[in-house]
């Protein structure tokens, strides 16, 4: 149990979240706060022994309709790779200040709240940034890796349960809940609207081309590591298997056999942890300058 009080409840669900609070890790952290937008983020701050400390940070990115906790089954491999980690709130997650339109926007504008915390990283020492990105929150990794001042900077990306595409991705938990679709392509129809802002409440229509990395997959240009459950029921695992088909040069799948959404490290720990080390000791631009970096992103 999480919270709340058993004998009284009346209903509750199942959370894949291992960690509800980063002090239940044992591991030194502070609270921190990003400038952003609309105000200031909260985030936590994890730091290595000073000994193993490389100059690396990592910035965890949580997914649609959960917390920051979420995330924190990735520190522990993060520390013992010796990276700083920064474990970041963004807007309408009900930490963060919202947007003004109080509603996500699928990675199009949470991203610049992830690029805050790049920003804050690199100014407390951050040379080199990988990204830790879980469902929603790898598609906004992604957004940020394409599209931050600091993209430089960026090594690489550890993407759990990612969203390569929006369509795909609603297109299929429409089907699953058996939805028409006629009006499935309606939805997708208002959402891009501009003329429709009224209906969705989106301030700015959602641009679903810009957010599909399947048909920009030749735009990658970072290394991925993708950890996906075959039997993911809310994000189709077939996405992550085109992604590597489409760039085997850049993007590395490990399957699991997980059922459920983002339960890989839940379901093998061991695997998904060593699949993270093997990775990061494998980049390329492990240790070179940003500089260096720039160069050959």
């Amino acid at each position: 149990m999480d919270s709340g009080d058993l004998e009284h409840a009346q209903a509750g669900i199942w959370s894949g979240y291992v960690y509800s609070n980063p002090g239940q890790l044992g591991l030194p952290y502070q609270d921190v706060e990003i400038p952003v937008e609309n105000g200031v983020a909260p985030a936590w701050r994890f730091d290595p022994p000073s000994s193993d400390a490389s100059g690396i940070w990592a910035i965890h990115i949580h997914g649609m309709g959960g917390k920051r906790a979420g995330t924190l089954r990735g520190i522990p491999i993060a520390r013992r790779l010796g990276l700083t980690s920064l474990v970041v709130s963004f807007r309408n997650d009900g930490d963060a200040p919202p947007s003004y339109d109080g509603r996500y926007n699928l990675g199009q504008g949470e991203w610049h709240d992830v690029e805050a915390g790049i920003n804050y990283a690199i100014s407390n020492g951050a040379e080199r940034i990988v990204l830790f990105g879980w469902s929603l929150g790898a598609a906004i990794a992604l957004q940020t890796a394409a599209l931050s001042q600091s993209s430089s900077r960026i090594a690489g990306m550890v993407l759990d349960a990612p969203v390569f595409d929006w369509r795909t991705t609603l297109a299929a938990n429409a089907k699953a809940a058996g939805l028409p679709r006629p009006l499935v392509h309606l939805g997708f129809t208002i959402l891009r609207s501009k003329a429709l802002r009224r209906v969705t409440g989106l301030a700015e229509p959602i641009s679903f081309d810009s957010l599909d990395w399947l048909a920009r997959a030749s735009e990658l240009d970072k290394p991925i590591l993708v950890l996906h459950g075959r039997k993911d029921d809310t994000t189709p695992f077939e996405a992550s298997r085109k992604a590597a088909c489409l760039r085997p040069d850049l993007v590395r799948l490990v399957e699991f056999e997980s059922e459920g959404h983002s339960l890989e490290w839940n379901v093998d720990p061991e695997k998904w942890e060593r699949s993270v080390e093997e990775w990061f000791y494998g980049l390329p631009l492990t240790g070179s300058s940003p500089e260096q970096a720039g160069a050959q992103s």
